[in-house]
């Protein structure tokens, strides 16, 4: 019986594979995004307001 859930077609695992790459091509373009905040965030150090306000307009 537990043979039987094993089994994946090959729908099931193209589907899968495609899960996959979209969370990390989506990891990726929010890091990609948010770059300048998340090295303030380690770096200790405060975005400047001007930098904000770039950064609004270009999302």
């Amino acid at each position: 019986m537990l043979h039987n859930l094993l089994y994946i077609d090959p729908g099931s695992g193209s589907y899968f594979i495609q899960v996959i790459v979209a969370a990390l091509l989506g990891a990726a373009f929010w890091i990609k995004m948010s770059w300048q905040r998340i090295r303030a965030f380690f770096s200790g150090n405060k975005l400047k307001p001007e930098d904000k306000k770039d950064k609004e307009k270009t999302v």
